[in-house]
């Protein structure tokens, strides 16, 4: 039997004073019952089958699978005007669940409107998006495991975590209401698994190691693929859009270019001006690769240049921060690029592509709400904008161009 009563998350799950403590299976299906609340019925990619829709329902069905489409998403026929971009400060995403612990994650499920925050405090909470309440579904809480990174698969069915001192990576199946601790990955002699990105087809891990080492892993079996090692250490790491390719950011100043399937290093070259690394980002519509580096400069590249020229000149140079660029992320319709460095207050940007211009009115300085930024994210089709901070809270903003979520 699971104790209901003396646990913070799981009491909120309590119908009536009877139910202090619950079986395993009526606590999975309370899960599930709490889950499917907030979603308003099964989301679309919890059902097995696909439902089939009459002639009728054609439109509903065009607009589920447009749902469940990664790509090019243009919410609205008119491209995004640069200068001033319409935004709105919304309640907090995590704001029914608040923490004063540094948010280490926060991003926007791939299907349904929901968002993901963790935090050092343990916990992974989820909450559907409303721009109001944000009401919380779930915590899920991880005993004496401080959050480093969560993570949605690229079918939103499993969240994975890695801790800042462990390494155990978890895995939490969303259906079956279970976490699964992948203690020990065959071939792999990490200490600590820290860092880590998700393919964008759903097929691979990639963990950023230690002296070099990059570890390709399974996403299905989580068991290792092979690894790659490059000069220096691992500063950052990402997919291309099509996981055809991996690109790797390293601390002396160098980007490395390599081919998933076989494994071989396609190119590689100096991130012009970059000391060392330590962010790197590829667009969803494979045209660019952003690369931020300790001195506070973002380079735009072109992608087509970074695979085949050994000293690839960037189209722009992004100056506006002064200290490390710690995080960089394109908006699904790479019409935007966000910013930022987790070294100094308010040191978060928006810029427009392809003008490669910053967006005048964000972040109001004079507010001062924004913080220290650790991570971003942008929701499906760019309706929100969402970004965590060493204060525990979750910002989100309403963009105003896009009319979906």
């Amino acid at each position: 039997m699971v104790d209901m009563k003396n646990n913070r998350f799981r009491k909120d799950m309590m119908k009536n004073a009877s139910e202090s403590k619950l079986s395993k299976d009526k606590l999975q299906k309370r899960l599930k019952e709490e889950f499917q609340h907030a979603m308003g019925g099964v989301p679309a990619w919890a059902e097995t089958k696909k439902r089939k829709t009459s002639s009728d329902d054609e439109s509903e069905e065009d607009e589920d699978d447009l749902l469940q489409r990664t790509g090019n998403f243009i919410s609205t026929s008119t491209s995004l005007p640069k200068g001033i971009l319409k935004i709105k400060n919304c309640q907090h995403a995590n704001a029914e669940r608040p923490t004063t612990a540094r948010i280490s994650s926060v991003q926007f499920h791939p299907r349904a409107q929901v968002v993901m925050v963790a935090a050092l405090d343990n916990a992974i909470s989820l909450f559907q998006v409303d721009g109001k309440t944000n009401p919380k579904i779930q915590s899920i809480y991880l005993e004496k495991f401080p959050i480093y990174k969560a993570c949605f698969s690229a079918n939103g069915e499993e969240v994975l975590a890695t801790s800042i001192h462990s390494k155990v990576l978890y895995v939490y199946d969303m259906l079956a209401g279970k976490l699964i601790p992948v203690h020990q990955v065959r071939g792999l002699k990490e200490k600590i698994v820290r860092s880590f990105e998700v393919s964008p087809d759903g097929s691979f891990l990639l963990i950023n190691g230690v002296a070099g080492y990059l570890h390709l892993l399974s996403m299905k079996t989580k068991e290792l693929i092979g690894s790659m090692k490059i000069n220096g250490r691992v500063a950052a790491s990402t997919f291309s859009s099509d996981s055809k390719r991996m690109y790797a950011s390293s601390g002396d100043g160098e980007v490395y270019v390599w081919d998933v399937n076989s494994r071989k290093c396609l190119n590689r070259f100096v991130d012009e001006g970059s000391l060392y690394g330590l962010s790197i980002a590829t667009s969803r519509n494979g045209q660019y690769v952003a690369c931020g580096s300790n001195c506070g400069v973002v380079n735009i590249y072109n992608q087509d240049s970074c695979l085949q020229e050994t000293n690839p000149k960037p189209i722009k140079a992004i100056m506006n921060l002064v200290t490390g660029v710690t995080s960089l992320t394109f908006n699904p319709t790479t019409e935007i690029l966000a910013v930022a460095s987790e070294e100094m207050k308010e040191a978060v940007r928006l810029v427009h592509l392809p003008s490669c211009t910053v967006f005048s009115n964000f972040p109001v300085i004079k507010k001062k709400t924004v913080s220290l930024v650790h991570t971003m994210d942008f929701s499906p089709r760019s309706g929100y904008f969402a970004l965590g901070n060493e204060k525990g809270k979750a910002l989100i903003y309403r963009l105003h161009h896009y009319s979906d979520f």
